[in-house]
């Protein structure tokens, strides 16, 4: 059964959308935007830091393929759910860790596999989870960031250990 989705964030979309493009099952990563008060919001005012929104990836998924949980264990894998606001030297409100779900069922689930990962840390698992609101696509230069500026330095520095971290632990999720 297709058509299922969950918006995640953890820092930088572009590393989220990276790993997520990767995964099995995943139908598309989309970059955008969510979980602020402004309709439509630019990159920069996101980055601002003043809108509220968060900057995240739309994972659509085939659940005959790949399961929420496997996702929610890939999401904790790649980012650090005990840093408040920031990711590395990503910092600021929209680098939170979220998961805005779309239904108590995937709340639930959510809920359940912070449980289980917070067994994983020292510190607690800040991870906002709230309901998902207003999804924002990210401009049109943000979607497959990775995958059409590899050699840029951000790319080469953060996303490609993500990604090898991604396929050195997830083998049997990868495309």
């Amino acid at each position: 059964m297709a058509g299922k989705s969950i918006v995640l964030g953890g820092g930088c979309f572009w590393c989220m959308e990276g790993v997520f493009s990767l995964v099995k099952g995943v139908v598309q990563a989309v970059s955008g935007y969510s979980g602020g008060g402004l309709d439509n919001p630019s990159y920069e005012q996101v980055c601002s830091g003043t809108t509220g929104h968060a900057e995240v990836v739309l994972v659509e998924y085939d659940e005959g393929i790949i399961s929420l949980h496997d996702i929610l264990e890939i999401f904790f894998a790649m980012h650090d759910p005990t840093s408040l606001n920031r990711q590395g030297a990503d910092i600021g409100t929209q680098y939170r860790s979220v998961v805005y779900y779309n239904n108590d069922i995937q709340k639930r689930i959510v809920l359940d596999a912070i449980e289980k990962e917070s067994k994983n840390y020292s510190r607690q698992i800040v991870t906002e989870v709230s309901l998902l609101g207003e999804f924002y696509p990210a401009e049109e230069y943000h979607q497959h960031y990775f995958q059409n500026n590899s050699n840029q330095g951000y790319c080469q520095m953060v996303i490609a250990p993500k990604i090898e971290k991604f396929k050195n632990h997830f083998k049997d999720k990868l495309q």
